[in-house]
């Protein structure tokens, strides 16, 4: 590899990722967030396509800044019609799963969720979760995320908290 391909590569990783910078900073910090499966799927189109454009030598930077503003501009008008078309969010979108309540783990929900019972212990150990008695929810996130909820003065939690969440068979 000579001197005038290394400052070329060089040049093209800089290059893209200041139009990445330019667009994230125009359509705001929701374009990598993984806010939803469909947030997450696009931020790895951008990774796709990020290093399509500074590994193939015959894959010009307008055509990858192209692109990159048509996948961050459908991610945008996704999120638009998630947050303003409750149909195309109810199609769309999956909601929060309940996996555990007042100290109780829904296995069901386990089940339905594919979370193995070691991935819910995982995540309880990473929340320092000692007691399960002291876990008021555990919620599969829409993002793949498991959130827990915990205290030990059994403080009870906000309704609006766990708005949205489905709550089947607890």
């Amino acid at each position: 590899m000579n001197i005038i391909t290394i400052l070329s590569l060089v040049g093209t990783v800089l290059t893209i990722f200041s139009i990445v910078i330019i667009l994230t900073r125009t359509f705001g910090l929701r374009t990598f967030a993984k806010m939803s499966s469909f947030d997450f799927a696009s931020t790895i189109a951008v990774g796709s396509v990020l290093a399509s454009i500074i590994i193939n030598d015959d894959q010009s930077i307008i055509k990858g800044a192209v692109i990159l503003t048509a996948i961050i501009g459908f991610q945008i008008f996704y999120s638009f019609l998630v947050k303003n078309v409750g149909w195309f969010k109810k199609i769309s979108t999956n909601s929060p799963q309940l996996l555990m309540k007042d100290g109780k783990i829904l296995y069901k929900q386990l089940k339905k969720c594919n979370v193995d019972l070691g991935d819910l212990m995982a995540k309880l150990r990473e929340a320092n979760v000692h007691k399960l008695n002291n876990v008021q929810a555990v919620v599969f996130e829409s993002t793949g995320d498991i959130s827990v909820l915990h205290s030990g003065d059994n403080k009870e939690i906000d309704e609006i908290i766990l708005s949205g969440v489905h709550k089947q068979n607890v």
